[in-house]
């Protein structure tokens, strides 16, 4: 199993295969290192994110980054239900999953060790070197259930969770 990756591993790991660490790559792993635990980030955020920091990074350097250090195993890429990718620190030792409700995006993290000890055990009898594990359940919410879907859930509908959600958000930002 990987090991937690620092500023230091990760650019011995990028020398090692010829590659350096960047000001860039060590304000990205920064950021996910110090992401509250079940946040995920797609690319578009990581730049908002920085840029309101008054860190800029350009969003193709930032898409090149991630796509590297999920390639090398530091993040892992989650295809969630709002269409595009979203990143978060692979951290060995605290595999989870994901259940995704496709109507209003909700994403709820769930562990289960049978699945990480499966996985196990079919690289291992593979050969392989287990890099990550995780598992995405796509569902509807009940509240999307109780609103009808699919056939009578209005087309303006929104998840009141989202809604609270976003409120949230904006009270941070203010």
């Amino acid at each position: 199993m990987l090991t937690p990756y620092t500023a230091n591993s990760l650019k011995a790991e990028l020398n090692s295969r010829g590659w350096r660490l960047t000001p860039q790559r060590e304000q990205i792993l920064h950021v996910f290192q110090n992401l509250p635990r079940g946040d995920h980030l797609s690319a578009e955020e990581l730049f908002m994110l920085l840029e309101k920091r008054g860190e800029f990074i350009s969003l193709s350097t930032i898409y090149r980054s991630v796509k590297l250090m999920s390639r090398m195993g530091i993040l892992r890429e989650l295809e969630l239900a709002e269409g595009h990718k979203h990143y978060e620190l692979n951290q060995p030792y605290q595999h989870h999953h994901h259940l995704v409700c496709v109507q209003c995006n909700r994403t709820i993290e769930f562990k289960n060790d049978s699945i990480l000890k499966h996985s196990l055990k079919q690289t291992e009898k593979e050969g392989f070197q287990l890099i990550d594990c995780q598992l995405t359940v796509t569902a509807i919410c009940p509240e999307a259930i109780r609103m009808g879907w699919p056939s009578t859930l209005p087309t303006n509908w929104t998840c009141t969770r989202n809604i609270a959600l976003k409120e949230k958000q904006n009270q941070e930002e203010e």
